[in-house]
C-alpha cells in the first residue's frame, strides 16, 4: 500500500512514512522533524507543524469580531451582540472605555477595533452602554474568496508513464553456452585425468 507525502509529493509505501502527532497526516522521514517544543525524538512533526510551534503567526485582537461579521454577513444585515458575547469572540474582556464612553463604539475612529467591523463592511447603529449591547448593520458586502484546488486545464493529450518490463530471470544464449562449454572442458580434464591414473605406471629411477 502507497501514500503520497503531503509536502514534497512522493509516493512511497506506507511503512517508509510517518504520521504528524499534530496533524495526523503521513510524511516520508525526509519532511518530518522530532518535536521542537517537548525534543522528545519518537513524537515526529511534519515541516508545516513545526513552522507553526517555532514562529507562530500572531492575530489580532478584534480578528474573532471581525470573522464573526463576515459570516454573519452571509445571511443577515442586522446582529445584536452583547458586551459579553464580544468579549468570547475576541478571547479577552472589552477595554473600560467600551463600558463607559459611547464614543468608543464610533464608526469615525481610527483605531484597531473600529476597523475589525468597517474592514468587513459593517458599522455601528445602536450603542445601549447601560443595557450592555451594541447593534451592528452591514453597509456594504465583501466578496468572500472561494477556498479550494484549481481546476486543471488539460491542453496536451494524455501520454502514458512509460512501463519498464521486469528484466527476465532467464539467463541469456550466450552465457547458457559458456556455461555449457565451461562444463565439457571440466568434463574432458577429469576423463584425461582418469586416463593418466590407469593406464601409467611409474618406472623406478634404478
Amino acid at each position: 500500500m502507497k501514500d503520497e507525502c503531503g509536502i514534497c509529493g512522493r509516493v512511497l509505501r506506507v511503512v517508509y512514512m510517518r504520521k504528524c502527532e499534530r496533524c495526523k497526516k503521513l510524511y516520508c522521514r525526509d519532511c518530518m522533524v522530532p518535536d521542537v517544543a517537548t525534543g522528545d525524538p519518537n513524537a515526529m512533526l511534519c515541516l508545516h507543524c513545526a513552522s507553526r510551534v517555532v514562529a507562530p503567526v500572531s492575530k489580532g485582537k478584534y480578528e474573532g469580531l471581525e470573522s464573526h461579521l463576515k459570516f454573519r454577513a452571509a445571511f443577515t444585515s442586522m446582529v445584536k451582540l452583547s458586551f459579553a458575547r464580544i468579549d468570547g469572540l475576541i478571547g479577552s474582556s472589552l477595554p473600560t472605555a467600551a463600558f463607559k464612553h459611547p464614543a468608543w463604539w464610533s464608526n469615525t475612529s481610527t483605531s484597531v477595533h473600529t476597523k475589525a467591523w468597517l474592514k468587513v463592511g459593517w458599522e455601528i447603529q445602536e450603542v445601549n452602554l447601560k443595557e450592555g449591547y451594541v447593534i451592528f448593520k452591514k453597509v456594504r458586502s465583501i466578496a468572500v474568496k472561494k477556498g479550494g484546488k484549481r481546476k486543471l486545464e488539460i491542453n496536451k493529450p494524455f501520454t502514458p508513464v512509460p512501463i519498464h518490463r521486469p528484466r527476465s530471470k532467464m539467463p541469456s544464449n550466450t552465457k547458457v553456452s559458456r556455461l555449457y562449454a565451461r562444463i565439457k572442458n571440466m568434463e574432458r580434464n577429469r576423463a584425461a585425468e582418469r586416463r593418466q591414473i590407469r593406464g601409467f605406471k611409474a618406472r623406478p629411477r634404478h
